[in-house]
């Protein structure tokens, strides 16, 4: 092919709509697991098998394995012709688009025109314009699930394509749960940034109105319920949903998580072993079966004064493993690697807890309150493990220096204060202490406050140069 035809033919798979063109970004997923993720849900989530075998070959290309990818595509054909005889134009221009794209990457220019070929003449077909950017409500919803499965960074993607693909079908079963997930997701995410907002709770009800077979959506109603302090009322859907499905997983693993909230955590790990019979490899189940253990573990020192040893070391042992199942397969999941370094320091495995802290902060996608987060688990592990009260004070610092809202920046906030209080109180505080106070009531623009610690700081240290210019700084922004 000449250089001029490959560069027209790069030019109309740009054009193309389809998980190519769609800026998925292979390194803010773990391929291996989604890829495994995929696989799953083709078994026991049947009705999304177009989407899912279209987004396998995407994730079979990123591992370089194009042969594979395009045995994924064949099998989104044979779904489609089978299921949808008469719409094969409509329902195949994602997986046409995705064709086009391997065969050029595997270097058959012509096999890969000639699917391009395909889509231009469906598209002038199904649409009065020309382009192959047609706006199909089926096209933006794929779009939003593999936006959704891709992670957190693209939740807000996801929501605008579902919403547009409302515009056109607003009764639409599939696109409402697309819809109410994107939402619920984007919603955990505020509520992690102090944001209290319920909206994701009217979109759930009307995705379980428009499809009552459909009990993993039913699950994340009664988790949003659970959530908003209606329990009860989530609990009957639940039960309903569990009368529905008794061994879907992707339903059992969130009235799991729904139980152990609840505080009934022998009922929630009945529920996930059972789900784990199921899909063994599962890595959110074992995440839940850790936070299990550890929720017993808990319960235990809370209500025993001096509980057994053994009983105290099995838990730990098990929280431990199902923690680092998580971690061995999912090298980008965050919360599982604080929750295994924290279970480590809790076992007094301290080297470990160390090189899984340093593993968790080196994940590459983390977000600020994730960072947050991770300083205020590693200040307390230096705090109450290393007994290091000084290294804990810099970690918090270096949480609170992150300068957004979130329940880890609070944490970190509450955290430092309450040391740095006590010690004051015990007739500890040194210039550095006051200096610290100061600088958490500025952070926070409680300037009075701030200008007392300040001064406390001074008198104990006259010539240090950071706490005098923080003074004056503040007591220029007071008397303007």
């Amino acid at each position: 092919m000449s250089t001029v035809s490959k560069n027209s033919l790069k030019s109309s798979l740009l054009q193309l709509e389809c998980h190519f063109t769609w800026t998925l970004l292979k390194q803010d997923v773990d391929l291996d697991n989604l890829e495994e993720t995929i696989g799953d849900q083709i078994e026991f989530l049947t009705k999304f098998n177009i989407t899912n075998y279209n987004l396998l070959s995407y994730v079979c290309h990123l591992k370089k394995s194009n042969e594979e990818a395009l045995r994924n595509l064949q099998k989104a054909e044979e779904i489609v012709q089978k299921n949808h005889p008469d719409e094969i134009a409509r329902r195949s221009l994602v997986t046409w688009g995705n064709y086009a794209w391997i065969y050029y990457h595997m270097e058959r220019y012509e096999e890969a025109q000639t699917y391009v070929n395909k889509v231009e003449n469906s598209c002038k077909k199904l649409s009065s314009t020309a382009q192959c950017k047609i706006e199909l409500p089926e096209i933006y919803a794929e779009q939003g699930w593999a936006l959704l499965k891709f992670g957190r960074k693209y939740y807000q993607r996801a929501k605008n394509c579902f919403e547009n693909a409302l515009k056109n079908e607003p009764n639409n079963p599939e696109f409402n749960t697309g819809y109410a997930i994107a939402m619920y997701r984007l919603e955990d995410f505020s509520y992690r940034q102090c944001e209290e907002v319920s909206l994701s709770l009217e979109p759930l009800k009307r995705a379980v109105e428009l499809n009552p077979k459909d009990t993993f959506i039913m699950a994340l109603l009664a988790l949003k319920l659970q959530d908003i302090k209606r329990v009860d009322e989530g609990e009957r859907y639940i039960e309903e949903a569990m009368q529905k499905t008794p061994d879907l997983p992707y339903f059992l693993r969130y009235a799991a998580k729904f139980y152990r909230r609840k505080g009934e955590v022998d009922k929630a790990l009945e529920i996930l072993k059972k789900a784990l019979a199921v899909t063994p490899k599962s890595v959110f189940l074992h995440h839940q079966l850790g936070l299990c253990y550890r929720e017993k573990l808990l319960q235990l020192k809370k209500t025993t004064r001096y509980p057994p040893r053994e009983q105290v070391e099995e838990l730990i042992r098990l929280a431990i493993f199902h923690f680092k199942t998580v971690t061995d397969e999912k090298s980008k999941f965050f919360s599982a690697h604080v929750d295994l370094a924290n279970m480590y320091a809790q076992g007094k495995r301290y080297k470990e807890a160390e090189e899984t802290f340093q593993k968790a902060f080196q994940i590459n996608i983390l977000l600020s309150d994730d960072k947050q987060e991770f300083y205020y688990h590693y200040g307390n592990f230096q705090r109450f493990h290393m007994k290091s009260e000084s290294e804990a004070t810099r970690y918090y610092i270096e949480g609170l220096k992150i300068e957004e809202d979130s329940y880890g920046r609070e944490k970190c906030r509450n955290a430092l204060k309450k040391l740095l209080e006590r010690r004051i109180q015990g007739g500890l505080g040194d210039a550095t202490d006051f200096g610290t106070l100061g600088l958490i009531h500025n952070l926070y623009g409680e300037k009075r406050e701030a200008i007392e610690c300040y001064e406390k700081a001074v008198a104990l240290h006259p010539d240090n140069e950071e706490y005098l210019s923080a003074l004056c700084e503040l007591q220029l922004s007071t008397s303007g």
